[in-house]
């Protein structure tokens, strides 16, 4: 990609799609463009109508080759939702037929790859493929084997898969937009590839990443990826609450909660403050007190049921960082809300990669908070900057090539079962 002079991402979300296309020159971003837009098509992270993706899809690239002057052919993608799943896969393999052998990067492969093909799924395809440890003879939990000696050499992939059809979907809209999918990326994992860096990532870390209906959980060991669970739930439910409470619209309960949503102590708030919400033609007073416990209420079960998964995965007081990200968190009080319900400090997710932070203070689109909306794709585009990609994601072709890569998948598992 970086040999074309330029990096585009599109984030596809519920609610936004997000795009930010990089000029690049000898590795450096020179300039930078972005645009977001109202999503459509999309619900809990899987497309429910193709026709409607592709129109948004056309747009926001349009919009991106307008403003930047190049013309756009390949796109970064991620992809979220109830269709990812996780799986670990185990693999031994012999070394020398008497006596040891020095371990090589060739010998690591073959044993990844033959972790990879039994962990293979016809109805499912391999996004990333992260190695979570290895074994020799003499030795468990060996983080790089290379140069020992050995007998056999056993892998630990750690494996983010999604379903075939749903992807073959995502390629076929994009190809019928006028582009190809050049990598794929499990959202949570490229935006945590903009927010941490090897500082952040020591020890035992959380990140959570509280989307529109969806929230997604990583767990880092030492920088490893350990775990990955995906919520349906998100800023949306705090908006649910309020149409469902008021008995208004969805858009109006919206305008509510981002100008008078707090988070908290509702008792702070006067009892006799008003809200002017119009409604059937009328404007109706609604207690702001009440709009603020709905909200809270609400805040508070989001973060309880976050607490839940995580607690069942590692222990709190084991969490070296908790880190959170999301324009949910912009509600007044909702990091506090998190803190409270958890017991422990909790940090919002700030760009560390040096070069993409410096735009932070060049880029209007990227100041103050506004930069939570591109993290996504920041992710993406700090992947390919850095050449480390993890996983399998150019395996991803146009919809009639992943087609070839499930037949493909198949004779794997067949040849090695049979």
């Amino acid at each position: 990609m970086l040999n074309n002079s330029y990096i585009c991402a599109v984030d596809i979300g519920s609610n936004k799609i997000a795009a930010g296309l990089a000029q690049v020159r000898k590795n450096h971003i020179e300039n930078i463009f972005f645009d977001t837009i109202v999503s459509g098509g999309v619900k809990d992270g899987v497309i429910v109508d193709a026709l409607e993706l592709v129109t948004r899809l056309t747009k926001i690239l349009k919009s991106l080759k307008t403003k930047s002057g190049l013309k756009i052919k390949f796109i970064h993608v991620n992809f979220s939702g109830k269709d990812i799943s996780t799986k670990h896969s185990h693999a031994i393999i012999p070394l020398a037929e008497r006596g040891n052998k020095v371990i090589t990067s060739t010998d690591i492969a073959n044993a990844n790859e033959q972790a990879r093909i039994l962990g293979s799924s016809l109805e499912e395809e391999i996004i990333h493929v992260i190695p979570s440890s290895y074994s020799i003879d003499s030795k468990n939990n060996v983080i790089n084997p290379v140069g020992l000696y050995s007998h056999r050499l056993e892998a630990d992939l750690f494996m983010i898969c999604a379903k075939l059809s749903s992807l073959q979907s995502l390629s076929r809209a994009v190809s019928q937009a006028g582009y190809e999918i050049k990598n794929l990326s499990f959202s949570g994992l490229a935006t945590s590839r903009a927010v941490f860096n090897k500082e952040g990532k020591k020890g035992l870390s959380v990140f959570c990443d509280v989307g529109s209906d969806i929230t997604e959980l990583l767990v880092f060991k030492d920088g490893l990826l350990q775990d990955v669970q995906v919520l349906l739930l998100g800023g949306n439910s705090l908006t649910r609450q309020l149409s469902e409470g008021l008995k208004i619209n969805y858009e109006l309960a919206e305008d509510i909660k981002r100008s008078y949503g707090i988070i908290g102590d509702a008792g702070i708030i006067p009892e006799d403050k008003e809200i002017l919400v119009k409604k059937d033609e009328f404007y109706k007073p609604i207690k702001h007190r009440q709009v603020a416990q709905m909200i809270t209420n609400s805040a508070r079960l989001i973060c309880t049921q976050i607490k839940d998964v995580v607690e069942k995965r590692v222990a709190f007081h084991e969490i070296d960082n908790f880190v959170m990200v999301g324009k949910t968190l912009l509600s007044d009080g909702f990091i506090e809300m998190m803190e409270n319900v958890i017991g422990i400090p909790v940090k919002i997710g700030r760009i560390n990669n040096p070069e993409i932070s410096l735009l932070l203070k060049e880029h209007s689109d990227l100041s103050g908070q506004k930069y939570l909306a591109y993290l996504t794709c920041l992710g993406m585009i700090c992947e390919d900057l850095e050449n480390k990609v993890l996983g399998s994601a150019s395996l991803v072709k146009p919809a009639k090539n992943l087609v070839i890569g499930a037949i493909n998948r198949f004779k794997e598992v067949y040849q090695e079962y049979f």
